[in-house]
């Protein structure tokens, strides 16, 4: 670890749309490179997913201009895995699904940290000198509320509907914009290998979110991983995971 070079910038940000940055963490493994989506409201903003917690990400958007410390933000965890939810601990207010709700409490915190801090290559550069890989640890913070299905997050010019979206993990959940047609999907849907195989995923309850996601009206999805995508890439996405799970043979399948 101590050959790795140390970043001046942990944290790369692209234009998503307006008022939506995306962050990521680009020294960070692939499987554990999660979007950061940054939502600037008239009266609210919103930090979705806010990343592994290696490095403090409020100081790198304030180093770009990018945050304004008088400007209200909720952060909220689309669900309790640690490269959504581990820098969690830099808001006051945090939210996330009562299922999942656990994840952010303790030493239920640490759920995936194991495993990072094993992989080969977990990192490939340090945030800071003198930063080490065995030392890394997720900060329990707790959540400020709790959201179900239904529950809206108003941010002013625009507002987000809670969708409920099992199967990735019990409490997954993505955010829906009705009006501009954008949903914020989590590890529910996004454009890569969708995992149903962790230690709280279900294949059969994931089914009947992927039927449900299916019937969306959502017209561009933000996904945990990867890049962004439309309506067509969302179905074509929806299919390959239902028709992976038929041929398997697995109890996902139709």
């Amino acid at each position: 670890m101590s050959a790795l070079p140390v970043v001046p910038r942990w944290f790369a940000r692209a234009p998503a749309g307006p008022g939506l940055d995306r962050y990521a963490e680009p020294h960070v493994h692939r499987w554990f490179r999660a979007n950061i989506w940054y939502l600037r409201g008239t009266e609210l903003d919103l930090v979705i997913d806010p990343g592994m917690g290696i490095a403090p990400l409020r100081a790198a958007m304030a180093a770009e201009g990018q945050w304004l410390e008088d400007r209200p933000v909720l952060a909220i965890a689309t669900h309790g895995h640690i490269d959504h939810m581990g820098g969690m601990h830099e808001f006051a207010d945090r939210a996330i699904h009562a299922a999942d709700a656990a994840a952010l409490d303790g030493d239920e915190a640490q759920h995936l940290a194991p495993a990072f801090r094993a992989m080969e290559g977990a990192v490939t550069a340090l945030p800071a000198p003198g930063w080490q890989l065995s030392a890394f640890t997720a900060k329990a913070a707790p959540a400020t509320r709790l959201l179900a299905e239904g529950d809206r997050i108003e941010l002013g010019d625009r507002a987000l509907t809670v969708l409920h979206l099992p199967g990735h993990s019990p409490g997954s959940i993505g955010l829906f914009d009705e009006a501009g047609g954008t949903l914020f999907s989590g590890d529910a849907l996004y454009d890569g290998e969708l995992l149903d195989d962790l230690p709280r995923s279900d294949p059969a309850i994931y089914r009947e979110t992927m039927d449900r996601l299916d019937r969306l009206a959502a017209r561009t999805v933000h996904g945990g991983h990867g890049a962004s995508f439309g309506r067509d890439r969302m179905r074509a996405l929806i299919r390959d995971y239902l028709d992976g799970r038929r041929r398997a043979g697995c109890p996902g399948g139709h």
